[in-house]
């Protein structure tokens, strides 16, 4: 792939690899795979009165999917679902405009242009949100 994509703040995401592991006492958990690219990734989630408590991700996937799990893990906690699923649907929608309330997601703006990479993005929120529905 290009340059683009895999771009520092990218690679700062992913090498960050907050959440790595997995949650002792999970509320709930579940595995993705993206059969094109071969990503997979197993959220871990405690959930308590609504929100999310802690998130933890484990994954062998590609840079992106590995950054936005990460990003995923910091800015999670807190949220409610619904939250966070409107954060997914921002992405799926445009993500070369990311909303601001996220600014770390413009690290993502080049998938635009790689449409088949998006999945590798909303992969880890896919997880989450299979994991919340238990």
């Amino acid at each position: 792939m290009t340059d683009a994509l895999y771009h520092r703040d990218v690679m700062r995401l992913a090498a960050d690899a907050v959440g790595h592991g997995r949650l002792a006492k999970p509320t709930s958990s579940a595995t993705v795979t993206n059969p094109l690219c071969g990503d997979r990734i197993t959220i871990d989630v405690e959930i308590d009165q609504g929100r999310i408590k802690s998130l933890s991700q484990e994954s062998k996937a590609c840079l992106l999917c590995q950054a936005a799990a990460s990003m995923l893990a910091r800015r999670a906690p807190g949220l409610t679902l619904a939250a966070v699923n409107e954060i997914k649907e921002a992405i799926e929608h445009d993500i070369a405009t990311p909303p601001d309330t996220w600014p770390e997601l413009a690290a993502f703006a080049p998938v635009a242009d790689h449409k088949s990479r998006l999945r590798c993005v909303t992969l880890p929120f896919e997880a989450l949100g299979r994991a919340a529905a238990g």
